[in-house]
């Protein structure tokens, strides 16, 4: 028996061969940095980075929901940004889905380069059970 437990679900963006979307392990779910793909058609979703964070967070939304886990049991999240000028922009979306106290922890830095050159990536921790 593995000490992780995978976690999938076609219902956010697949996951690269070399990770998984997310692993359960000691009550925790531990979901991979996550972009704003379209799980109907596997592409990055056009307009702004802001929609590309929905999208992300939708992902994420649905892999904790697949852990048997919720937006309501983050603890701490990390986000990736190409410019910290998309800051206010990615807290639009993010507020959407963390609208009362207490919010999860959170990091965000900017980063040089992102996974098919795009402009937000956004991972995090829950709770499950």
């Amino acid at each position: 028996m593995s000490y992780r437990e995978k976690v999938s679900t076609s219902a956010a963006a697949a996951a690269l061969p070399q990770f998984s979307q997310a692993v359960k392990y000691g009550g925790m779910v531990y979901c991979s940095g996550t972009l704003g793909i379209d799980p109907a058609t596997d592409e990055l979703v056009s307009g702004t980075v802001t929609d590309r964070a929905r999208v992300a967070l939708r992902n994420l939304q649905a892999t904790l929901e697949a852990a048997d886990s919720s937006l309501n049991r983050v603890v701490k999240a990390n986000i990736f940004l190409s410019t910290m000028d998309d800051f206010a922009a990615v807290n639009i979306a993010w507020d959407e889905f963390f609208p009362v106290d207490p919010k999860p922890c959170r990091t965000c830095v900017a980063v040089a380069q992102l996974p098919l050159n795009t402009d937000v990536e956004i991972e995090m921790i829950a709770s499950h059970g």
